[in-house]
């Protein structure tokens, strides 16, 4: 089994960058969904880039933004992939890759506990045409959701929604998650906050 890969989203300074350099995840993810206190722009985006390692993957965050731009900052190079968090259906993805080759993620909200809605949503990821799915609890809710629920998914996904140092590493046991993604709790005041994403980062990889 290969280990679970990491994915800390929402740096926007330098000083974010430069700990993910030193904690090596896999991926770091910038947001550009304006809503967000975590938002950047394409400028921001392209300067930290350049200080990024480039053996960590960047991904950008968009909430139903225009394609065009989305294909834009993907043939620039500013983010290696893009993960789609709004209401971007088929269609959407299909005329996305008329315009870049560039992987995609799309994500989906288990907001239920209703077992046959719970079964729709996690029917409709797996039928994805996306390169990859994130199964979240819900756009930035900070909650976690029943793992067990995803038992029986039969393909990769990114998982999400309320992790945080203390219940990664169970999640890491309990799933088959190709990466796990952190935001909101490795943060301290709305930023950043190295000592709690080494946590993150140290809790999946003894696990």
């Amino acid at each position: 089994m290969n280990a679970t890969k990491i994915k800390i989203c929402g740096l926007s300074r330098v000083e974010d960058i430069e700990a993910a350099n030193r904690l090596m995840p896999e991926f770091i993810g910038f947001v550009f969904w304006d809503k967000s206190r975590r938002y950047v722009t394409s400028e921001q985006a392209e300067a930290l880039r350049k200080l990024l390692d480039p053996k960590i993957l960047s991904v950008g965050v968009f909430v139903d933004e225009q394609i065009k731009v989305v294909s834009d900052l993907l043939n620039r190079g500013i983010i290696d992939i893009a993960q789609l968090h709004g209401h971007e259906d088929e269609k959407y993805i299909s005329d996305l890759r008329k315009l870049t080759e560039k992987p995609l993620i799309r994500a989906f909200q288990i907001r239920s506990d209703d077992p046959e809605e719970v079964r729709k949503i996690l029917q409709e990821a797996e039928n994805s045409s996306a390169d990859y799915v994130l199964i979240d609890s819900g756009m930035g809710s900070g909650k976690t959701f029943d793992w067990d629920l995803l038992s029986g998914f039969k393909r990769e996904y990114f998982l999400a929604g309320g992790l945080q140092p203390d219940n990664v590493g169970e999640a890491v046991a309990r799933t088959s998650a190709f990466a796990v993604d952190v935001s909101s709790n490795v943060e301290t005041d709305g930023k950043k906050d190295e000592a709690k994403m080494k946590a993150f980062v140290d809790a999946v990889r003894r696990t």
